[in-house]
């Protein structure tokens, strides 16, 4: 943790940010601790730690689900996930499911986990997380249930998860798209070189490099240009790309 780092934490903990708190409190964990320089801090990580813990305490006892979630992630409490789940916070929603994916939880059947998966995946998609509506559009594939693939992969796109992007662009670049999608070669490229501003985030760049001149192949030159107009209105009138990284950078 750098010096500007150190001391933006600790003005944004100052001002109630109970994540800035936990990075704070995570401090002693850091590579600067290995290195042997790290900036001085107005109070111990320990200190930073219990005053997360205890704000989230509060806050989550007036009912606040983002507080729950937090405090599970302080305190590793599973119950607090659960909690910050069923009161709607759509990030304790998809780690409860993505959790069952995982192994987590007791369930007598493995129809039961699968269901459970599901009904998570599906509320934390409603509720407006990106990563989560297209994990809700892969147990639609399970269930051969393509309409609501398309649906939620399109949403997913529309959000300006790049990842999604970069799978509903391909599908839409193929002269016979898979899963019932619509050719529709001019809007894959306009899509998949917006991509391209990632400029090396993730792996998708390299996948966009592969498939874009692909899909340049089966436009005309009017096309192309039209393909073009339409990657700076769709930029122009959706959210900014991201691959929606959690805030403790987990």
């Amino acid at each position: 943790m750098t010096q500007e780092a150190q001391k933006a934490y600790e003005e944004s903990a100052k001002k109630g940010d109970i994540y800035s708190m936990i990075r704070l409190g995570g401090a002693d964990q850091d590579l600067c601790v290995t290195m042997n320089n790290c900036s001085s801090s107005e109070q111990s990580p320990k200190d930073w730690m219990n005053k997360a813990k205890n704000l989230a305490t509060d806050q989550a006892f007036h009912g606040d689900a983002e507080s729950m979630y937090l405090l599970w992630e302080i305190t590793g409490n599973d119950e607090w996930l659960e909690k910050s789940a069923e009161k709607g916070f759509a990030l304790a929603q998809f780690r409860l499911a993505t959790k069952y994916q995982e192994g987590g939880g007791m369930f007598l059947l493995p129809s039961s986990r699968s269901d459970e998966i599901e009904k998570w995946m599906k509320a934390a998609a409603e509720n407006g997380y990106p990563p989560a509506m297209m994990g809700f559009a892969a147990t639609r594939i399970e269930k051969a249930d393509l309409s609501s693939f398309r649906k939620w992969n399109e949403k997913a796109a529309a959000s300006g998860y790049a990842s999604a992007v970069f799978g509903y662009a391909s599908y839409i670049g193929e002269a016979e798209p898979k899963y019932g999608f619509e050719s529709d070669p001019v809007k894959s490229y306009a899509l998949l070189s917006n991509l391209l501003e990632l400029d090396g985030g993730g792996n998708v760049i390299n996948n966009v490099n592969d498939v874009l001149p692909e899909v340049e192949k089966k436009l005309s030159k009017e096309q192309l240009e039209k393909a073009k107009e339409l990657a700076k209105t769709w930029k122009a009138t959706h959210p900014p790309l991201s691959f929606f990284p959690d805030k403790l950078g987990y």
